[in-house]
C-alpha cells in the first residue's frame, strides 16, 4: 500500500507523451497502480489509434491525440461516446503537450519528440524525460529554455535516473566521474564474421530489455549508450572527458558516481523500466510503491563487467567523438542515425551499413565545424537537412550496400 504521505498528497495531473510505447505503456502500469496519486489529463500516440483509445478510456484521460492525421478518424470514431476529446497531427499532439499538468511524461521516439516536450515546458512543471534526443539534437537550447521556463527535469532512462539518484550521496562539485552501464546488446559476443551478416530479427533480440524497435537496434549498435553519454553530458553538467561506459551484461548496476574522496556510489536496480518511471514521477521526497520481487543477490551469483568494443561496434566511437566535438555534431549524429536504422531495417544496407553511413554524412557535413543550434527550430532545421543528406549518401552507389562495410577500417576520429 502508499505510504499515508503518499496518499495524502493530491493527486498530481498527469500528461504521457508517447503512450503506446514501450516506456509508454510501462508509464500507464505505474499511473494506474496508483490511482490516488495521479489524473491523467492526455495521452498521445503515433499512429495506432484503436491502442491509444484504448488507454485513453481505461485511464479516463481528457484528450487524445495521435501523431499520424490518417489516424484522426478511427481514434474519433474508437472514442465516440466517450466523453474525451481527440485530435490528429502535429497541432493536436502540441496542444496535448501543452494542456494543464503537473508533469508531461516525455517518451516520443526519435527527434520528432523535441517540439512537443519543449512545448510542454511551462513554469513550475516536472518534465520526466524519456526522449533522450531532445538533449542529443538540441542539448544547449533545450537547457537553457528549461532553465527560463522553470520546470524540474527528472531522468526517466534507466541510466540516469540511477545516476541522478546516485548523486544524492554528496555534493556534485564532488563528483568527478560518471560510468554508464550498457547489457552489450544480443551482439556483445559476436565475432565480427558473424556481425556482418546479422540480420534485423537478430538485431532486435535484446538480451535483457524490450524495447521499441528503433532502441533495440541502437543497443545493437551501442549508439544508444553513446546517445545516453551526450544526455548525460547535459542533464549532469559533466565534461565528455569524465563520462564512459562499461559493459555490464547483468544489467543491475546502471550507473556509477564516481567521488573525488575515491569512493564510488553505485545505482542499481532490476532491469524494469518501471523502476526509473516510478522514480521520476514520485511525489516530492515520498517514494511510490511498486510491486516487484526484491533482487536476490546470492541467486545471481556474481556480476561481470567488460570494456566496450569500438571496433565491432563503431557507432558509439562515433557518438563519443561526436559529444567531444560538441557543436552541430551530436544533432548531425543523431539524424543520420535515424536514417540509418531505417535503412537497416528495411533491408537497404547491413549491420554495419548504419555506422557508415552515419560517419560519412558527418564528413559530408563537415559536422565538426557546424555551431551548436542557438534553438529549437535551429535544431530542427540542422536535422532536416541532415537526413536529406543521409539519404542521398544511401542513393549515391559508393555507398554501404553489402555487409561487408568497415571490414577494414580502423576506428578513427570524426
Amino acid at each position: 500500500m502508499p505510504s499515508n504521505e503518499t496518499s495524502a498528497a493530491a493527486p498530481r495531473r498527469i500528461t504521457i507523451l508517447g503512450a503506446t510505447g514501450s516506456v509508454g505503456r510501462s508509464t500507464v502500469d505505474v499511473v494506474r497502480a496508483h490511482p490516488e496519486s495521479f489524473v491523467v489529463e492526455a495521452v498521445v500516440g503515433g499512429r495506432d489509434a484503436a491502442a491509444l483509445a484504448d488507454l485513453a478510456i481505461a485511464l479516463d484521460a481528457r484528450f487524445a491525440a495521435v501523431a499520424d492525421e490518417a489516424a484522426g478518424p478511427a481514434l474519433k470514431d474508437a472514442l465516440a461516446g466517450s466523453g474525451i476529446a481527440c485530435g490528429a497531427g502535429e497541432s493536436a499532439v502540441l496542444e496535448a503537450a501543452e494542456r494543464e499538468a503537473d508533469v508531461v511524461l516525455a517518451a516520443i521516439s526519435g527527434a520528432a519528440g523535441l517540439a512537443p516536450t519543449v512545448a510542454a515546458m511551462k513554469p513550475g512543471r516536472t518534465i520526466a524525460l524519456a526522449n533522450k534526443e531532445c538533449l542529443v539534437s538540441a542539448g544547449v537550447a533545450f537547457m537553457a529554455h528549461a532553465a527560463r521556463m522553470g520546470v524540474t527535469l527528472r531522468a526517466v532512462d534507466s541510466e540516469h535516473n540511477a545516476l541522478e539518484q546516485a548523486l544524492r550521496a554528496g555534493r556534485r562539485e564532488d563528483a568527478i566521474a560518471l560510468t554508464l552501464t550498457a547489457s552489450g546488446g544480443p551482439f556483445r559476443t559476436w565475432e565480427r564474421a558473424r556481425l556482418e551478416r546479422a540480420s534485423v530479427n537478430e538485431a532486435l533480440a535484446h538480451p535483457t530489455w524490450s524495447m521499441g524497435a528503433k532502441i533495440s537496434i541502437d543497443s545493437a549498435t551501442l549508439m544508444n549508450k553513446g546517445l545516453e553519454l551526450i544526455e548525460a553530458h547535459h542533464l549532469f553538467g559533466m565534461p565528455a572527458d569524465r563520462l564512459e561506459v562499461l559493459v555490464h551484461p547483468q544489467s543491475i548496476v546502471h550507473g556509477l558516481v564516481h567521488w573525488r574522496d575515491g569512493s564510488i556510489t553505485a545505482g542499481l536496480g532490476a532491469p524494469d523500466m518501471r523502476i526509473p518511471i516510478v522514480n521520476a514521477l514520485s511525489l516530492g521526497d515520498a517514494r511510490l510503491d511498486l510491486d516487484l520481487k526484491r533482487l536476490d543477490f546470492a541467486a545471481l551469483g556474481g556480476f561481470t563487467f567488460e570494456p566496450a568494443d569500438r571496433e565491432r561496434f563503431r557507432c558509439l566511437a562515433l557518438a563519443e567523438a561526436a559529444m567531444a566535438a560538441g557543436g552541430g555534431a551530436p544533432t548531425v549524429l543523431n539524424a543520420a542515425n535515424e536514417i540509418a536504422v531505417a535503412a537497416f531495417c528495411a533491408g537497404r544496407i547491413g549491420f554495419f551499413g548504419i555506422a557508415e553511413a552515419v560517419e560519412r554524412t558527418l564528413d559530408a557535413m563537415s559536422a565538426t565545424t557546424l555551431p551548436a543550434p542557438a534553438s529549437v527550430a535551429d535544431a530542427l532545421t540542422l536535422d532536416a537537412q541532415t537526413r536529406a543528406r543521409t539519404e542521398e549518401i544511401l542513393q549515391d552507389p559508393k555507398a554501404p550496400r553489402d555487409r561487408r562495410i568497415l571490414q577494414d577500417r580502423a576506428p578513427r576520429p570524426i
